[in-house]
């Protein structure tokens, strides 16, 4: 199991969870942050922290949320496990679903 970052953090992207973050697993790309879900150890420390709440525990997914698991997961099919967001020196491209993702729309009611 792991905490799943969804849609209301596109073109947010407030870094406090990446502070909150014990192992470093909260990565950033062009428009959301993503957490590796290989990295994660189910701390929670995150989501309290998210100003719009966009993290949830992967069973407390919303259902108009749950295609972010998958989203979260494949964002990192060409970087493997990092090993922590330190160590890359770029931003994630962000997933197509995220891309796709019209600026300036409102992403959560």
């Amino acid at each position: 199991m792991t905490y799943v970052i969804t849609q209301g953090c596109i073109d947010v992207r407030d870094r406090a969870c990446v502070d909150e973050c014990p192992v470093d697993c909260i990565y950033a790309g062009s428009r959301m942050l993503y957490i590796h879900p290989d990295e994660c150890v189910d701390c929670g420390a995150c989501e309290p922290v998210c100003p719009v709440e966009a993290i949830f525990y992967e069973d407390d997914l919303p259902s108009d949320q749950a295609a972010y698991l998958k989203v979260n997961a494949e964002v990192f099919a060409d970087h493997g496990t990092p090993g922590g967001s330190v160590k890359l020196t770029d931003a994630l491209t962000d997933h197509p679903i995220v891309a796709a993702v019209p600026p300036g729309v409102p992403t959560q009611e």
